[in-house]
């Protein structure tokens, strides 16, 4: 009995001190955000204020139009995670259950593209957004986006799929339903942790993503968050304004926290139904 008491103890403490290690880095941010100008590069370092000030947060809104950029990377996190979904599954369905011609070196070839790092592509994707007309505009990050997350999305759902009975799907043929009603009425809920799962990381991805939306956008008015928090500055250039820097990784982070949070209920609901289903 105490031997057990004694392994339990220290899982938990192991569980906290990983917690601890994990969340130092956000945690030492919004610590530094709340502190005056004064006490950010103190020497020696001071580990907490000792008065809390809020204006880093207020002169981040100020300084640039931050609230655009929160905006721009909401909607390309989204328009990216829903187009990025829906392509993936019905590429995924048709590799997974349809038995296509030459489908097996198709995957490994899009195993392949998903291999290239992102600074090899930017010289094309720059170039393709010139010609399309697509440069300063949240549509040429989403198709972007979506041209990179989608071998992944393909490689992961697909996997998923081929674990599910076919048992099922002859079931519901049987019952008249159509291949299409089927995906929807039938995989998709089954589905539900890999398509969650996909989902998060898909737009965690695109709301981070730095290097592209660099290159393929230089209107302030399109900037999303990564770039907009690179474009802050002091008042001389040798200042680095390192409190309105730590108040703005807090102020976009907590939606991709949210974001998840929302996003982990669904997996453990959609891993319930799979299990009651199958």
């Amino acid at each position: 009995m105490r031997s057990t008491l004694r392994g339990r103890a220290l899982f938990a403490l192991a569980v906290a001190a990983v917690a601890a290690w994990s969340l130092a880095p956000f945690l030492w941010q919004a610590i530094t955000s709340l502190k005056p100008a004064a006490e950010v590069a103190a020497v020696p370092v001071r580990y907490w204020p000792s008065v809390l000030d809020f204006s880093s947060y207020a002169q981040v809104f100020k300084a640039r139009p931050f609230a655009t950029y929160i905006w721009n990377s909401f909607v390309v996190g989204v328009g990216t995670t829903a187009l990025t979904t829906a392509l993936g599954v019905c590429a995924a369905y048709a590799f997974s259950r349809l038995g296509l011609p030459g489908g097996r070196a198709a995957l490994i070839g899009i195993l392949g593209l998903s291999l290239f790092p992102g600074t090899v592509l930017i010289v094309p994707l720059k170039m393709l957004a010139t010609k399309a007309g697509l440069l300063n505009t949240r549509t040429g990050l989403v198709i972007a986006y979506t041209a990179l997350n989608l071998p992944f999305a393909i490689w992961v759902l697909k996997a998923f799929f081929d674990r599910l009975p076919r048992d099922v799907e002859e079931a519901a043929w049987l019952d008249g339903l159509s291949r299409w009603q089927t995906l929807w009425r039938i995989v998709l809920p089954l589905s539900a942790p890999a398509v969650a799962t996909t989902a998060i990381l898909v737009f965690i991805f695109s709301w981070n993503e730095f290097l592209i939306a660099q290159t393929l956008v230089s209107r302030d008015a399109a900037r999303t968050v990564p770039v907009g928090i690179a474009m802050l500055s002091g008042v001389t250039v040798y200042e680095v304004p390192w409190g309105q820097i730590a108040a703005a990784v807090v102020v976009t982070t907590l939606p991709v926290v949210a974001m998840v949070l929302a996003f982990q209920r669904r997996i453990v609901e959609g891993l319930t139904a799979g299990a009651v289903k199958g």
